[in-house]
């Protein structure tokens, strides 16, 4: 279904941003800016000025050990949420759905990828990217810096996905309909707690509810939260990559603290917020 239902994407070239058509295996703009499809079947839409390395993104030792971390099925509970408030929205036929931050697109794909509309996944991460193209080729994926501009035409989506990912408030609200929808998952205070007390020495707390709220007020109204939680035993593999999925892994002083840890109840927990545009409230 997502091979036929394409997304409106748009043209990265600076000052560009014509409306891109699928020609064969290339993108093009009007002006006859042109992007070739990779071998996995993605569209990297990154251009030099909207990154700060060759290897943009998260690192790819983080973007493996989340695929590993999510293929153990630890957030199928929350997929399973998600999905249910999807399904509440009645999204018509043919909307354009975009998760804005995707990472290797598993919760991407369990969420988009079965239903009649234009699903499309962005990281800035290639090798995220490679690996949710691989996994889900029905979804249109690309790589790109959304925090720079997500290249999607204005006002063209119904629902917006942000889950423990990107939340640029103005590419954001540009791109969602007045009548869209926009999705915000953030850990909960408690998450992963237990890993943080032993790995750092103390589980600090932080409200990122209100983080987010102070990033997205501006432009969105908050309609309703909901919380997840789940409590699951992590073995010492899923420990490694529970740790090396975040930034938290790059530090060698938790990893030793960890190093004894054979085992481990962890506690999972997430934040949804549901949000319209300010200007389009129903």
């Amino acid at each position: 279904m997502g091979a036929l239902l394409t997304p409106p994407l748009i043209c990265t070239v600076r000052d560009c941003a014509g409306a891109l058509s699928w020609q064969e295996t290339q993108l093009r703009c009007p002006l006859g800016h042109a992007f070739d499809r990779a071998r996995e079947g993605y569209w990297n839409l990154l251009q030099p000025q909207d990154r700060r390395s060759s290897r943009a993104g998260d690192r790819d030792a983080a973007v493996l050990a989340r695929h590993r971390w999510l293929a153990r099925g630890n957030a199928i509970g929350l997929a399973d949420v998600l999905a249910s408030r999807i399904d509440a929205l009645s999204l018509p036929p043919d909307a354009v759905a975009v998760d804005v931050g995707c990472g290797e697109g598993t919760l991407t794909a369990r969420l988009l990828a079965s239903r009649a509309i234009a699903g499309c996944g962005i990281d800035l991460s290639r090798e995220a990217i490679r690996l949710a193209a691989r996994a889900a080729p029905d979804l249109t994926w690309v790589v790109a810096n959304a925090d720079r501009g997500i290249p999607l035409a204005d006002a063209s989506v119904s629902l917006a996905l942000s889950i423990f990912g990107r939340r640029p408030a103005s590419e954001l609200r540009r791109v969602v309909a007045n009548e869209g929808t926009l999705l915000v998952v953030v850990p909960a205070e408690d998450d992963l707690i237990e890993l943080r007390e032993v790995s750092q020495g103390t589980g600090v707390r932080r409200d990122r509810v209100g983080d987010t709220m102070a990033e997205l007020g501006s432009r969105f109204d908050l309609v309703w939260t909901a919380t997840w939680r789940h409590r699951v035993r992590h073995d010492r593999d899923a420990i490694v990559d529970a740790l090396a999925m975040s930034y938290r892994g790059a530090r060698a002083s938790e990893r030793e603290r960890l190093k004894a840890v054979s085992a481990l109840d962890v506690t999972l927990s997430a934040e949804i917020l549901a949000l319209v545009p300010r200007d389009g409230l129903r």
